[in-house]
């Protein structure tokens, strides 16, 4: 279906692929992954023709159908259904020349070819595309230009679906789908009927709607087999197996080195310290596995505590109307180590909810009480935009924290996870994946008990989107999750809230049994989860009675950080006294105290952090025991 031949693309200056090499057969569903900036939207482009590679060449089968989500979403005033039939150009250019001719035997083979394309069925896929992407019968006879922005690119996405092309095309088509329109589109590529290739960051779908992948790195492709765990799996050992190799090269390439060295000039060993030589000269040198470690969240702990339950609502009703509430009966309660993850399809009320927990919006009935002193944040995508365009993120935390010394603003900002290089660029040159780890530590900056992120994810990398799992998993606060990617959900949320039909309530189920109710599936090994769920549970409980028994010593443990932050803090005050030049001038017997104190406060500084390591391990091996 499609063969990539040496290709080399370049784009304003910059080499993102490099004689590289691919096939694909026809049928194959592969899914393109590589960091974000290496080049696999512009591979995209080579392949539709939009953009001239500098060397080799693409090639796929005459009269192949190329399709891709449109760069510009429908906003007419023709009703859905019809945009999305109007995608299929064979069948509506048959269906007009049925109007027109004349020609008994061309008519009926025109109904021939209609009937070989399945047109009779046409207007039912059109739907049932639609419903999947979350568009209800109602909805599907409005006019596109009723829809939001997000809503039109499903539009898009369902046309380009439906006509069905021999080479689909797919850039990130869950940024605009909600968990459950991610999930049925799952499904749908999984039974796609020709070739898809895929680019996503979502690792749930990478796993079970394609069969291989297809890695974009250090400018070049390479086809794995499998889905995205096997990838990475095979990857990884690969990668260890490289290094290893090298690693003993490396010591041959010495062995044979000194050898020469001893005995190139001696008679008796001259043959053979010429044959090292020539073995030397010949050793393909092996390159050092790659190490791309994505930067690291931080998201600091809350300083103090706060009692459960932190949020508790009764009999509680909201909406942005008077006497028309979005969200009524709610009857619900978050505690201090909540894990929850709310489902339901968008325009159902969880951004709603969100923002009531927030206190963005206020009860138009009922009560919410806060435990004193709580702080929530929240991050949400269209946030993006409040960023001050010209400020960098040094400059945005700066705001945060105006008398603090420039070390600590940076120090600050890394823990953002953005390099030294990025702390200086301008908010409006970061990328949207660097956008978002900025504006997600400036909703984190105050240390929240509670933290509610409103998809997260939407331009973080693979990596990046693990790096945020780990960071919520060590967050001590409260988290309230709403998101499309699963692997997400299920990785991090240990409760999970509908938002359906007017109101939120507890799902008993877990992710495998929503899957089935949003697509129509069955539930698998449902006893074999239920038993997990309890098995959970039980840990769950039995975590928390270890929390407690070993309180003390994570008082102490916060104590000992306590000392750590005064320490260092007066060996950033002394230091900056040593840093004015005059001192030395004025009171050279002041510098020499302040050279020993810091000497004093640096061995200070390490026996508490020692101290701190150790209380630390011996935490995490009673937790763990």
């Amino acid at each position: 279906m499609l063969t990539i031949n040496d290709l080399s693309l370049r784009v304003a200056g910059r080499l993102l692929i490099e004689q590289a090499s691919l096939t694909l057969p026809a049928g194959t569903k592969a899914g393109l992954v590589g960091r974000n900036g290496t080049g696999k939207t512009t591979l995209f482009r080579a392949i539709t023709g939009e953009l001239s590679p500098e060397t080799g060449a693409i090639s796929y089968p005459k009269g192949t159908r190329i399709g891709q989500v449109a760069q510009e979403a429908p906003g007419t005033e023709d009703p859905l259904l019809e945009i999305v039939l109007r995608a299929d150009t064979e069948r509506e250019r048959l269906l007009r020349e049925t109007e027109t001719t004349n020609d008994g035997h061309r008519i009926a083979e025109i109904h021939a070819r209609l009937a070989d394309i399945d047109a009779h069925s046409a207007e039912a896929r059109a739907a049932a595309i639609l419903s999947g992407l979350g568009f209800d019968t109602e909805a599907q006879k409005r006019p596109a230009s009723s829809f939001s922005g997000g809503w039109r690119m499903r539009v898009a996405l369902a046309a380009v679906l439906f006509a069905e092309p021999d080479l689909l095309l797919l850039d990130e088509p869950t940024n605009y789908l909600d968990l459950e329109g991610t999930m049925w589109l799952e499904s749908y590529l999984a039974r796609y009927p020709h070739t898809v290739l895929l680019i996503s960051h979502d690792r749930d779908l990478l796993n079970n709607a394609v069969s291989s992948i297809v890695h974009l790195e250090r400018r070049k492709l390479t086809f794995w087999r499998g889905g995205y765990d096997q990838f990475a799996r095979q990857y990884a050992e690969k990668a260890e197996l490289q290094e290893k190799m090298r690693t003993k090269q490396e010591a041959q390439k010495k062995h044979m080195e000194a050898f020469v060295e001893r005995f190139r000039y001696k008679a008796s060993k001259a043959r053979q310290a010429q044959s090292r030589l020539k073995a030397l000269a010949r050793l393909q040198p092996i390159a050092a596995a790659v190490n791309e470690n994505v930067m690291p969240f931080r998201f600091p702990n809350p300083t103090k505590e706060v009692a459960s339950p932190i949020v508790a609502i009764e009999r509680g009703a909201v909406g942005y109307s008077p006497g028309k509430p979005v969200l009524r009966n709610l009857d619900l309660r978050i505690d201090n180590d909540d894990r929850i993850a709310l489902l339901g399809a968008n325009g159902n009320g969880k951004s709603t909810f969100a923002k009531l927990i927030a206190g963005r919006l206020g009860l138009d009935t009922g009560t919410m009480t806060l435990a004193p002193g709580l702080k929530v944040s929240i991050f949400a995508q269209h946030q993006l935009e409040d960023l001050r365009p010209d400020e960098n993120a040094h400059q945005h935390v700066r705001r945060l924290m105006p008398d603090a010394p420039e070390a600590k603003v940076r120090a600050r900002v890394a823990q953002f996870g953005l390099s030294t290089e990025k702390m200086d660029t301008p908010a409006r040159d970061l990328s949207g994946g660097e956008k978002a780890r900025l504006l997600m530590g400036l909703a984190a900056f105050e240390a929240p008990h509670l933290f509610i992120l409103d998809e997260p994810t939407n331009h973080l990398d693979i990596d990046s989107r693990e790096a945020l799992v780990e960071a919520l998993n060590s967050y001590d606060g409260a988290v309230i999750l709403i998101s499309h990617d699963r692997h997400l959900i299920e990785a991090c949320a240990d409760r999970l809230w509908l938002v359906d039909r007017g109101t939120v309530r507890p799902y008993e189920g877990d992710m495998e049994d929503y899957r089935a109710l949003t697509t129509g599936g069955t539930s698998r090994n449902r006893e074999k989860r239920e038993a997990e769920k309890a098995s959970k549970a039980e840990r769950r409980r039995e975590g928390a009675k270890k929390r407690a028994a070993l309180e003390p010593l994570a008082k102490e443990i916060k104590a000992t950080e306590g000392l750590i932050e005064r320490t260092r803090r007066r060996i950033e005050a002394v230091e900056a006294q040593m840093a004015d030049p005059g001192l030395y001038e004025r009171d050279p017997g002041k510098v020499s105290k302040l050279a020993k104190e810091r000497a004093e406060l640096a061995q200070l500084l390490d026996r508490q952090e020692e101290r701190w390591l150790t209380l630390s391990g011996q935490y995490e091996e009673e937790m763990a025991g």
